[in-house]
């Protein structure tokens, strides 16, 4: 088990920022960071790297943030805080990073996921369908209703969005 343990030391903290950003709780975010661990242990020992294991991580974590959106249909919260940073900000930026999580957590939640997995993580618009089990043309009609709906945000100034 140690090199699940490396893993989660080393990346442990990205991954949980990005469950952050889809669910807008720290709390939700550490539960779904932990089941998709759960669910995804079992593949570490069979992916030849670390690379493929956060993908398949990655991926079983927003198709489980997918599944539990469906089902509980979980209410839309502006989020208060933001994850702990290993390096501090200054205070133009940490406000700055706060008033876009705010803004993206307006969002509805397949856009968020769109918004993350695309721009947050630059991640091709095929891969992102492949993840969210969504067409191509979905995920370009999420992101784009989803810039638009940033750059409409009281959130954010225009420079900003």
């Amino acid at each position: 088990m140690q090199g699940i343990e490396a893993f989660i030391a080393h990346r442990g903290g990205d991954l949980l920022r990005a469950a952050w950003v889809l669910t807008g709780d720290s709390h939700h975010a550490e539960d779904l960071l932990q089941t998709a661990l759960a669910k995804s242990l079992g593949a570490y020992d069979n992916l030849a790297n670390d690379h493929k294991f956060e993908a398949y991580l990655r991926t079983t974590m927003y198709r489980t943030y997918i599944s539990w959106w469906r089902r509980l249909s979980w209410r839309s919260e502006i989020p208060s805080e933001v994850p702990d940073d290993d390096q501090p900000a200054a205070d133009a930026t940490a406000e700055l990073r706060l008033d876009v999580l705010r803004a993206l957590a307006t969002l509805p939640r397949m856009q968020r996921a769109v918004v993350t997995m695309r721009y947050v993580e630059d991640r091709p618009i095929a891969e992102v369908a492949e993840a969210l089990g969504i067409s191509q043309g979905a995920v370009k009609k999420y992101a784009h209703r989803a810039c638009a709906a940033l750059r409409e945000s009281t959130h954010l100034t225009p420079q900003e969005a």
